[in-house]
Order: structure tokens, then C-alpha cells, then sequence
């Protein structure tokens, strides 16, 4: 495909905006309930109004709030009303950002901020959190060069919290907890995190990316889980996204501080600059206007009991799941599917589904499910998918349950499948044990997309390589101990 190059002339604009909606064609099909994350539809009326407030203030940016008071204004209000819901005290303030991976580096930042002006003698600071912690810390510590102390989960996928309070030293300038954790859907035990972050004299982040906007609706509506919000004395920020739950436009996170005292270390500030005083409360320089008019506008347009009805919608969609895959039960129980399990505990709207012992391959269905029009997220540790349910799932979520009995019956009539497509990619994968490897695989998947025509490979690509050469010699090595 040759290179693109910018038009010599303009082309009307009814015939690009033709040229949008026919490339979309090929993409996931969100409306129709057929993904499980990425995307939160509410609905046609609230999507395009979603478009006309992110115009209405498609040109504003919210980097001057002296130029553009009126989004300073709906920053503010935003910050308030997401206090609010999290139950923060009145002294509570924060940002909005540009999602959660924005949100969580900014909060190791501004801890380990803290922690340098506060504890100078900390040279490499450190973060304790649970294994099931968003990746996106990971992408902090490398970039604010802070030590991640990673701590196994408990067998129900919950925090540690014992285990963590052995890894808290002299260098800890964070404690992490999640409501909840993405790959399972357990919300971390929070106020014992926060009693020991109290004992510890460290503060706790929780990052409630995923759940800040659907767990307090599920908790009124009834739903059984441990306090996580501000009402826990040692939680000191929280991040969570609205444009998950809170159905906004993408990318509208906020970050929340108890106080100012503990948020201020998140700015920067140059005032020596010859072009004036920079002064920034995030990462980006230029700050979009149009998410933040559009978060403002979700919030009013929801309401209280919009939000609920969504909420209690989409814990629909996951109980009829956990029933449909595990049963009554857990693993294939009775109106369950023989040789699957649900994994973590019933408390938010993620549902992850497993094999069992003897049970399928699991990429292998998930190929099949993908087959059947389904966009499916793969996890590993153990191989799983993952479910973020969704209002807009409930009129197929019987569909994606019957499909999935007949994916896990085709693949265990067909076992060669667990060697084709995206299953043997998957499967080598996770197998390799070196994560060099694997890193560097997958840094040349990247290369291939980013550095290309913006084509995707298929999933019928050949295995990669190295990694195939790595599993090779893996297996021949462990059958020659095993014979020693």
C-alpha cells in the first residue's frame, strides 16, 4: 500500500465523513452488546449528546483556566460531584485527567513528591501492591524511576495484606488496593489496607479506574462488599474513570486527595521559562476541553436514577453470566457449562471465566467465540476471558452463554484447535518462561502495527519465532530432567 499524503486539494466533507462510518464497518460491534470492555454505550440520545457537549467546546483548552473559566468551572463541579459519590470530606479535591493510566501515574508522582520533601533520606522509593494492580503503575515506576514491591494474591484473588505489610519498609512511599482489581473483579480488602497503612505511616491509593462509578450504585442497589471509598480513615486518593461507568466521553478520569495538602505535590510549576510561567496539574500541556464539558454533561444527564438503572442492568448481565458459566456451584454446576469456572468473588460487574480441571483450552474457545462475532479479552495467570458487563449486554447475554456452551463443545471435539490462531499464539505465549522474550516478542508485534500502514496482522500470523525456538528447548530441557 503506497504511503498516504495530505490531499493536494480539500475534499468535501460529506464525502470523509462517507469515508468514516465504511472504515468503522470492520470494527467491534459495540451496539449490539457484542464487546465485554473498551466500550460503555448508554444508549443512541446519551451517546450524541455525549458528541454535542465534547463540540460545543471541540476548540477550548482547559491549559489556561483564566481563558477558559467556564471549564474550570466544570472541572470543579466534576471533582465535587465524583467527591460526593466516593464519600470524600469537604476539604476533598482533585483533577480530571485523561483516563486512568493518566490518573495513576500521577498518583505515584505526587506520592513520591510528597515522600522526597518529606522524607529526603528516601533515594529509591517503593510501591507495595497486589499482583492484580493495573499495569499502568508499572508504566509509572518506570517512568518516575519508583521500585514496584508486586505481592501474590490470596486464593479468592483479593490483596495480601499481611503478606504486604512484610514487604513495607523504610523506603515505602505508597500502598496500593483496588475496587476493584480488573482481572478477576475482587475488590481488595480496603480497610485493612488502610488500617495498615495508618499503622504504617503510608498513605493508600485506591484505584477504583474500573469501579468508582458502578460499585457505589451496586452497594445501594443491595450488592455485599467491603468499604473502599474515603469513609476507610487511611485511604488518601482515589482514582476513577467516567468514562467507564459514568458514561462520559473518552479519555475523563478524575484523581481525588483528601486534602490539599496531599494533592499539591501533584503540579508542576517553571516560572523561570522565557516564555512566561508554566504551571500544569498533569501530564498533558494542552488539556482537551471537550471531555470535561462532556463529563459534566453525563453527570447531569444520568442522574441518580440512571445510574442505577444502568447499574442494576449490568449486575443482570453478570449474575446471569456467573449462572450460565459456573452454575450453582462455581464449575459447571447445575445450568452451568461443563469444564468452565468463574473466577474472584460476585462483588462487582467483571465476570472471568476459566477452565476447570480436565476443562478446555481456553484460547482455543475463545477463537471460537471470536469466530462468532464476539470481541473476547484474553488474560493469562491462569488463561481466562474476561467480561466487563454492561447494560447493552442484556439482550444477548443468553446468546454469548449459548455460544459459549457450543465454542467449549467444538473445541473439545476438535482438541487440534488449541494449535491454531490466536490459541497456539496465546498458548506459546504464556508457556515461554522467559519474559525477555516475550517482551521483545511482542515489542516487534508493536513495530509491525505502529510502524506500518496501520494494517493489524490477522490471527492467523504464524507463531512468533523466538518464542516457538524458547518453548522448544523449554520442553526439551524439562524432559531430560525428567529422565535424569
Amino acid at each position: 500500500m503506497p504511503r498516504a499524503t495530505i490531499p493536494a486539494h480539500g475534499r468535501p466533507a460529506d464525502e470523509i465523513l462517507s469515508e468514516l462510518q465504511l472504515r468503522k464497518e470492520g470494527d467491534a460491534r459495540y451496539r449490539e452488546g457484542r464487546t465485554w470492555s473498551l466500550i460503555y454505550y448508554a444508549g443512541d440520545a446519551h451517546h450524541h449528546l455525549m458528541a454535542r457537549a465534547h463540540d460545543t467546546y471541540l476548540a477550548e483548552n482547559a491549559l489556561s483556566p483564566m481563558a477558559f473559566q467556564s471549564l474550570r468551572r466544570f472541572e470543579a463541579e466534576v471533582v465535587q460531584m465524583s467527591a460526593a459519590l466516593l464519600h470524600g470530606p469537604d476539604s476533598t479535591v482533585g483533577t480530571m485527567t485523561s483516563g486512568g493510566t493518566e490518573s495513576l501515574i500521577l498518583t505515584v508522582k505526587t506520592w513520591r513528591d510528597r515522600a522526597r520533601r518529606r522524607r529526603p533520606w528516601v533515594r529509591r522509593p517503593e510501591i507495595v501492591l497486589p499482583a492484580s494492580a493495573h499495569p499502568a503503575f508499572d508504566k509509572a515506576g518506570h517512568l518516575l524511576d519508583v521500585r514496584l514491591r508486586r505481592v501474590p494474591l490470596l486464593p479468592d484473588g483479593r490483596a495480601d495484606v499481611a503478606a504486604m505489610a512484610r514487604r513495607v519498609g523504610r523506603n515505602t512511599v505508597l500502598l496500593v488496593g483496588s475496587a476493584p482489581q480488573y482481572p478477576h473483579g475482587t475488590v481488595d480488602p480496603i480497610p485493612e489496607l488502610g488500617a495498615l497503612a495508618l499503622r504504617k505511616g503510608v498513605p493508600l491509593h485506591v484505584d477504583a479506574c474500573f469501579g468508582g462509578f458502578i460499585l457505589p450504585w451496586l452497594e445501594r442497589l443491595g450488592v455485599a462488599m467491603p468499604a473502599w471509598d474515603f469513609r476507610v480513615p487511611g485511604v488518601r486518593s482515589i482514582s476513577a474513570d467516567l468514562h467507564k461507568y459514568g458514561y462520559a466521553a473518552k479519555g475523563a478520569s478524575t484523581l481525588l486527595f483528601r486534602d490539599m495538602s496531599d494533592m499539591r505535590d501533584q503540579f508542576f510549576v517553571q516560572t523561570d521559562w522565557m516564555g512566561g510561567i508554566y504551571a500544569s496539574p498533569g501530564l498533558a500541556g494542552t488539556r482537551p476541553g471537550g471531555p470535561i464539558a462532556a463529563a459534566w454533561a453525563a453527570l447531569h444527564a444520568m442522574g441518580e436514577d440512571g445510574y442505577l438503572a444502568k447499574a442494576a442492568q449490568a449486575w443482570e448481565v453478570a449474575q446471569r453470566l456467573r449462572a450460565g458459566i459456573g452454575g450453582i456451584g462455581g464449575i459447571g454446576g447445575i445450568g452451568g457449562i461443563e469444564g468452565l469456572r468463574v473466577l474472584g468473588r460476585p462483588e462487582s460487574t467483571i465476570v472471568t471465566w476459566a477452565a476447570a480441571e480436565g476443562g478446555p483450552d481456553v484460547y482455543a474457545v475463545a477463537d471460537q467465540l471470536q469466530a462468532r462475532g464476539w470481541a473476547v479479552d484474553r488474560q493469562q495467570g491462569p488463561p481466562s476471558v474476561h467480561c466487563s458487563s454492561n447494560a447493552v449486554n442484556l439482550p444477548v447475554v443468553d446468546q454469548y452463554i449459548e455460544d459459549l456452551a457450543q465454542a467449549v463443545a467444538h473445541v473439545r471435539a476438535h482438541p487440534e484447535l488449541s494449535r491454531q490462531g490466536e490459541a497456539a499464539m496465546y498458548g506459546t505465549m504464556a508457556k515461554v518462561p522467559l519474559d525477555g522474550l516475550v517482551k521483545r516478542e511482542v515489542g516487534k508485534l508493536m513495530e509491525g502495527i505502529y510502524g506500518g500502514d496501520g494494517t493489524v496482522p490477522t490471527t492467523s500470523a504464524p507463531l512468533p519465532p523466538m518464542a516457538e525456538r524458547a518453548l522448544d528447548l523449554f520442553d526439551r530441557a524439562r524432559k531430560r530432567l525428567g529422565r535424569a
